[in-house]
């Protein structure tokens, strides 16, 4: 697999965080398919307005991790984009492909659908933490090419687990794909 270029990352959030789909996480022995993104740039929601010393890196680095705590239990992988301006994808889900084993071990959990799917547990199956942040994306943890997914399976809509900036239909993910962490409810007729 080849590790996706820089130039990959320097166009602005919401570019790459449809771009990431169908893409491959890789950290050590773990691998994943991305299914689910959210795109930050320089809206209210985003930590390079609210959170302007955490979130510097959104502010001055493309191909790089952004990792931060949140809820005071969890990590949460972003990586930064667009040196242009400011910008963030967080990777909200991955498909699991490789080090199942391992996954399932720091997870506690059997089900592979449950291993990655939502940021925080992405980040406990891969063992990401506060030591990758502000690392180059690399071999050892980076994100790798994969053939580009078809606009007709991409779904964008709001940003979850958030208060500020709702509207914006920057979260992507694969339609009909069972690792998505969170499908709209569908309203009855």
């Amino acid at each position: 697999m080849q590790q996706l270029p820089y130039a990959f990352f320097d166009h602005d959030a919401v570019t790459v965080a449809r771009g990431l789909l169908g893409k491959v996480v890789k950290k050590g022995a773990c691998a994943g398919v991305i299914v689910e993104t959210e795109a930050y740039a320089l809206d209210e929601a985003s930590h390079a307005v609210k959170k302007r010393e955490q979130g510097r890196l959104m502010r001055e680095t493309v191909d790089r991790w952004y990792i931060y705590f949140t809820y005071g239990m969890h990590w949460c992988a972003n990586v930064t984009c667009d040196a242009r301006g400011a910008g963030a994808v967080l990777i909200r889900a991955v498909k699991p492909i490789a080090g199942i084993e391992e996954m399932r071990r720091r997870r506690g959990v059997e089900d592979a659908r449950r291993l990655a799917t939502g940021p925080a547990r992405f980040a406990e199956a891969f063992g990401i933490g506060k030591t990758e942040n502000g690392a180059p994306l690399a071999r050892d943890f980076g994100i790798f090419g994969a053939p580009p997914i078809a606009d007709e399976m991409i779904v964008a809509a709001p940003r979850v687990g958030i208060t500020r900036a709702v509207e914006l239909p920057w979260r992507f993910y694969i339609k009909d794909n069972p690792y998505v962490s969170k499908l709209p409810k569908m309203k009855s007729a």
